[in-house]
């Protein structure tokens, strides 16, 4: 077995990421980190821990390297990661991490775990930058258009206020959300930097934050070098697609209801104007705390390890609120 340590598991995204990971056949969960329950027990909190025998344990940077594990999952807040980055350079550097945060998104010496377009870097990578949630649909939604881009494409997202942490603010608070939908971040959102690093041109990203708990729905407008029918961009899809089986697509407008605790990633709604054949529509839409954390996380760990990125991904699924207990 494959022994794991995550790092910050009682988050939304590590109380996804401990069921996947406990289920998995090739992996073992050896430490759980998360100062607040440190003693108490893992089933306590997380669903589909029951029965389970491990404890949370607080685990300090200077601690991690007395843990013997083949890799170390960080499920950590942004700005948080690289103390035990730090160690595990000094003392473990052969151990594989996947850091969640968006630390390290942006440092070459680190593999970007988008495994659709990226996989041949993940294979034997040992530090490995795991995407955005926002950022893995955009870029999903984008990816089999950019010979043909011109111009600078929107993506207008809303996201489920599960995205916006547990830190209580305005973005997660569901008085303030209820009959409302709040933009934020209009301009250099984080993610927007990510999209247009990792596709190698500039996007524009409008963020929001919807009344339900999980899922995103990106609607991507952009402009192409050449005229488009939605049948040929349908195809094209299909075909960049083709043996991924997380990417669903369709021409049917895709709904955050039909990927609800799900490992999929739909796009359809392929939209081209009558007036203008060269601008196209596309609609994203994909859980956040699975494909676009968790899920994406295992299918890393995966290919890091020589695994099919698949292994442990083909019958589980999160459940319908996240997976705190409490």
């Amino acid at each position: 077995m494959i022994s794991v340590v995550v790092i910050g598991a009682r988050g939304y995204t590590g109380s996804e990421l401990l069921p996947l990971l406990h289920r998995h056949p090739e992996f073992e969960v050896i430490a759980i980190g998360s100062a607040s329950a440190a003693g108490q027990p893992v089933g306590r909190h997380i669903s589909g821990m029951e029965g389970s025998d491990l404890v949370f344990s607080d685990i300090r940077p200077a601690s991690l390297g007395n843990y013997a594990s083949d890799a170390c999952v960080l499920a950590l807040a942004n700005g948080e990661a690289g103390g035990y980055v730090e160690v595990l350079d000094d003392r473990k550097p052969d151990t594989v991490v996947v850091d969640l945060s968006a630390d390290h998104r942006f440092d070459p010496a680190w593999a970007y775990g988008q495994p659709e377009r990226f996989s041949k870097q993940l294979v034997g990578a040992t530090r490995i930058a795991n995407p955005g949630c926002y950022a893995t649909g955009a870029q999903l939604a984008l990816a089999p258009l950019m010979d043909l881009l011109v111009g600078t494409p929107v993506v207008f997202g809303v996201s489920g206020y599960s995205g916006a942490g547990s830190t209580p603010s305005r973005k997660n608070d569901p008085a303030v959300l209820e009959d409302n939908l709040l933009p934020y971040s209009l301009a250099d959102h984080l993610h927007e930097k990510e999209v247009s690093h990792h596709l190698g041109r500039g996007i524009r990203f409008l963020p929001h934050v919807a009344p339900f708990f999980r899922g995103i729905s990106l609607s991507v407008a952009a402009e192409l070098s050449e005229a488009q029918s939605e049948v040929e961009l349908l195809e094209r899809f299909r075909r960049f697609y083709a043996g991924f089986p997380l990417v669903e697509v369709g021409q049917a407008m895709p709904e955050v209801k039909q990927v609800r605790a799900s490992h999929r990633v739909m796009l359809g709604g392929f939209t081209v104007s009558e007036v203008n054949p060269h601008q196209v529509s596309i609609v994203a839409v994909l859980d956040n705390l699975l494909k676009g954390a968790a899920t994406q996380a295992v299918q890393n760990l995966n290919i890091a390890f020589g695994l099919d990125a698949m292994t442990g991904l083909d019958s589980i699924r999160g459940s319908l609120k996240s997976g705190r207990k409490s």
